[in-house]
C-alpha cells in the first residue's frame, strides 16, 4: 500500500470524495512496513455462531480510527465476510477508546485506537461449518503525517468446523475418458461453426457501416485527394494509397494482441470476463454513453493531445509519415468508429476462441475502411461519383444511437441472467425492443423529430424504406410479450432471454403443450448420473451459460427439431452444467484447484465447479460444449461444441447413441 503525505495547512480529508481517492493507492505495492500486526481467533457461542476477537498490535507514532464518521467519508474499522456468512452486529471495543482533535482530518474530533486495537464482532455461519474461514479487515490507520486506508486478508480457525471436501471427488472426477470402443465412430465430427468467417463477414460490415458516419465519409475524398495532388504519378498516388489502408488494417489488427496475452496467460479468462456481472454493467453503461453521443447530448472525442501528436508525425515522405495519417485518422474518427468497435469486441469475447475471433473481426472492419483508400487511389475518377456529405450523415448516425440502446439491453440482460435479479424478463426484454424499434422507425418515416433537425427536411426514398423495414421488425417482435408458440422469435434465439425466463407460468404454456419438443433437464450431475445407471442411458453433459448466445441458439433451433429432440428426451439423461452461475457454493466444497502447470484456481461458486470441471477433463473453456458419457463414465464419441447444422448435429448424437449395448454395461 502507498502512504500519503498530508500538507498540515490543508485539511485535505475533510470532504468525502477525497477521501475515497486514497482507496486508490491502497491497490499499489506496499511503500513502508505495515503499522499494524493482526490477530483473530474465534471462540464458538452456538452450532453456527461464533465470538471474533482481533487483536492489533500498532507501531510506534500509528493510531487505528475506531469509529465511523459520515460527515468526513471516515469508515470505522471492521472485518468483513461474504456470502453467505453474516456478521450480526458492528465490532464491539474491547479497550477505551482515545478521542482526540487530528490535524490530517483538520483538527477534528475523531476517536481511535493508539497502541493496541481490540474488538469483538459476531459471526453467524449459514450452512457446513469449514475448518478456516476467510475475512477481509478494512479500516484507515495514519501517523502524524501519514494516512493509510488499511485492507488485510485474514483467516480464522472455527472450532467445531469440518476440512473442505476434496477438490473434484465423486462424480466430478470420472473414472475415464477413453472411447467406449476404439473407432465408436469412426472420424471424428467437428462441429459447424464457422463463426471466423461469420465473424470477419460482421466485421467488415461494421466497416462499411462505420465509413458511413460522419467521422470517417467526409475524410475519404480529402485523403485520396491528398495523395494524388502531391504524389508524382499514378503509381505513386496507388502506391501511397495501398500503403494507407495497409497501415489501417494492421493498426486494428495489432489492437486485438492484448487479448492473446490475456488469453494466453490464463485461458478461459475472455469467457469468465464477458459472462461477469459487473463487465457487463460496465459496458451497458458505456453503450448507453456511446448512444447519447450519437444522439448529440455530447461529443465523444479522445484527447487533442494524442491525435496533435500523431498528426505531427504524418506525412508522405516515408512509411512512418504514412503510418502516423493512418493513425491519425483512426483517433479522429473514433468518436464514430468506437460504438461499432464496441460492440464488435464483446461480441467476439461472448463467443468460443474470443481472442481470435476478435482478430478476425478486428481484420473484418480494417478491411472494409482501408479498401476505399486503396480503391480510389487506383481510380480517382470515382471520388465524383460518391455522394455529397449531408443530413444523410447526421441520420445514419441517430439512427445509429438506437442500435446502440438496443445492445446496451442486451448487457444488462447478461447481467440479469447470471444475477438471476428478474429485472429484464423476457417479455420485457423484447417489450423495451419493440419501443426502439418503433422509435427508430418513426424516426426514420420523419413523423420523431430530434432538436436541431431541420422542419421542412425532404424523407427520401431510401430513409423511407428503412423505415419500413424496421417497422417490420417491430411487427415481427409483438408476439413475443404473449404467451404463444409465435413468441419463440426463432430468428433472435440468443438474443432475448431463454424462453423459460419469463413472466408467465411456462410449465402449462402453449409452447409446452404444442408438443413438449423441449427436453427435461437435470441441473444436479450427481443425480443425473445416478438417472443414468438406473434407466441404462447415456449422459448428455451440457456445458452452458446464461449469458451464452450460442447456446440458446442450440437449444430454440436445434434442440427443438423433432429427430433431435425426440433422441434427447427418450435417449439420453442431459444435464446442463452452468459455467457463469454465481451462486456460493456450501463453505465445504469450496477449495483450491492447482492444475498440473502449477496454476490455482479459486472455486467458490457452482460457475468456478463446472468451468474447472471442463477444463480438467475436456480441455475445453468454450460453451457450449456436448459431452456423451455412458453410465461406465466412458467417452461414447468425440465432444462436440456450437453446431447450428441439425443433421450434423444430429448424426453426431445418433454416432454416440450407436454404441453397443455392451459398452453400456453398468459396472456393480
Amino acid at each position: 500500500m502507498m502512504t500519503w503525505n498530508a500538507t498540515p495547512q490543508l485539511p485535505l480529508l475533510r470532504y468525502p470524495a477525497l477521501l475515497a481517492l486514497l482507496f486508490l493507492f491502497s491497490l499499489a505495492p506496499a511503500a513502508a512496513q505495515p503499522p499494524v500486526r493482526w490477530q483473530v481467533s474465534a471462540k464458538q457461542e452456538t452450532e453456527n455462531t461464533y465470538t471474533l476477537t482481533l487483536q492489533g498490535s500498532l507501531s510506534p507514532g500509528w493510531h487505528v480510527y475506531a469509529e465511523a464518521n459520515p460527515q468526513l467519508g471516515l469508515e470505522g474499522l471492521r472485518l468483513e465476510a461474504t456470502d453467505p456468512y453474516s456478521i450480526l452486529e458492528a465490532p464491539r471495543p474491547l479497550l477505551p477508546l482515545t478521542p482526540g482533535q487530528d490535524p490530517l482530518l483538520g483538527d477534528e474530533w475523531v476517536t481511535s485506537y493508539r497502541d493496541t486495537v481490540a474488538l469483538a464482532q459476531s459471526l453467524c455461519l449459514q450452512g457446513p461449518v469449514p475448518a478456516t474461514l476467510s475475512l477481509t479487515l478494512t479500516g484507515f490507520a495514519a501517523s502524524r503525517d501519514t494516512f493509510l486506508p488499511l485492507r488485510e486478508e485474514l483467516s480464522v480457525a472455527l472450532p467445531g468446523g469440518q476440512e473442505q471436501s476434496t477438490p473434484l471427488a465423486g462424480p466430478l472426477r470420472l473414472a475415464s475418458l477413453e472411447l467406449a470402443r476404439a473407432s465408436a465412430c469412426g472420424e471424428t465430427v467437428t462441429s459447424g461453426d464457422g463463426s471466423f468467417p461469420t465473424v470477419f463477414l460482421l466485421g467488415f460490415l461494421g466497416g462499411l457501416l462505420a465509413l458511413l458516419t460522419p467521422c470517417v465519409f467526409p475524410m475519404v475524398p480529402l485523403t485520396v485527394t491528398y495523395f494524388t495532388s502531391r504524389a508524382g504519378s499514378k503509381r505513386q498516388a496507388l502506391r501511397h494509397g495501398g500503403l494507407f489502408g495497409a497501415c489501417i488494417l494492421v493498426i486494428y489488427l495489432a489492437c486485438s494482441l492484448p487479448f492473446h496475452v490475456l488469453d494466453g496467460v490464463e485461458p478461459g479468462i475472455l469467457n469468465s470476463l464477458s459472462t461477469n456481472v459487473w463487465v457487463n454493467l460496465f459496458f451497458f453503461a458505456i453503450f448507453i454513453g456511446f448512444a447519447l453521443s450519437f444522439f448529440g447530448v455530447f461529443e465523444l472525442t479522445l484527447p487533442s493531445s494524442l491525435t496533435n501528436h500523431a498528426d505531427a508525425k504524418a506525412g508522405l515522405g516515408s512509411l512512418g509519415g504514412i503510418f502516423f495519417l493512418a493513425i491519425t485518422l483512426v483517433l479522429v474518427s473514433f468518436s464514430c468508429t468506437g460504438p461499432i468497435l464496441g460492440t464488435l469486441l464483446v461480441g467476439s469475447l461472448s463467443s468460443d476462441s474470443g481472442a481470435w475471433q476478435l482478430t478476425a473481426g478486428m481484420g473484418g472492419f480494417g478491411l472494409a475502411l482501408a479498401l476505399p483508400f486503396a480503391l480510389l487511389a487506383l481510380f480517382p475518377g470515382w471520388l465524383q461519383r460518391l455522394p455529397r456529405s449531408g443530413s444523410w450523415l447526421s441520420t445514419m448516425k441517430k439512427s445509429l444511437a438506437f442500435v446502440e440502446l438496443a445492445l446496451a439491453l442486451k448487457f444488462l440482460s447478461n447481467a440479469d441472467l447470471v444475477a438471476q435479479w428478474g429485472l429484464l424478463k423476457r417479455e420485457v426484454f423484447i417489450g423495451l425492443w419493440l419501443l426502439l424499434a418503433i422509435g427508430l422507425a418513426l424516426y426514420l418515416l420523419g413523423i420523431l423529430r430530434f432538436p436541431g433537425d431541420p422542419k421542412s427536411q425532404e424523407i427520401g426514398r431510401v430513409r423511407r424504406m428503412a423505415g419500413l423495414l424496421i417497422l417490420i421488425f417491430a411487427l415481427y417482435l409483438a408476439p413475443g410479450l404473449g404467451n404463444s408458440p409465435q413468441g419463440s422469435l426463432r430468428l433472435l434465439s440468443g438474443f432475448p432471454p431463454p424462453w423459460h425466463y419469463s413472466l408467465y407460468s411456462r410449465e402449462d404454456s402453449p409452447q409446452n403443450a404444442q408438443d413438449s419438443v423441449q427436453p427435461h433437464v437435470v441441473n444436479n450431475l450427481e443425480k443425473a448420473f445416478e438417472l443414468a445407471k438406473e434407466q441404462q442411458k447415456p449422459l448428455l453433459l451440457d456445458f452452458t451459460g446464461y449469458a451464452c448466445v450460442n447456446c440458446r441458439k442450440m437449444e430454440e433451433q436445434v434442440w427443438t427439431a423433432p429427430a433431435i429432440s425426440k433422441l434427447l428426451r427418450e435417449e439420453v439423461i442431459l444435464v446442463s452444467l452452468y459455467v457463469d452461475d454465481r451462486q456460493p457454493l456450501p463453505l465445504t466444497e469450496r477449495f483450491t484447484y492447482t492444475g498440473a502447470d502449477g496454476t490455482s484456481r479459486e472455486v467458490r461458486t457452482i460457475g468456478d465447479k463446472w468451468s474447472t470441471f471442463q477444463a480438467l477433463h475436456f480441455g475445453q473453456v468454450t460453451q457450449p460444449l456436448y459431452v456423451l458419457l455412458n453410465p461406465d463414465q466412458q467417452l461414447l464419441n468425440q465432444p462436440i461444441g456450437y453446431t447450428p447444422d441439425e443433421q450434423v448435429y444430429g448424426d453426431w448424437l445418433r454416432c454416440g447413441l450407436d454404441v453397443p449395448s455392451t459398452s453400456r454395461r453398468i459396472v456393480q
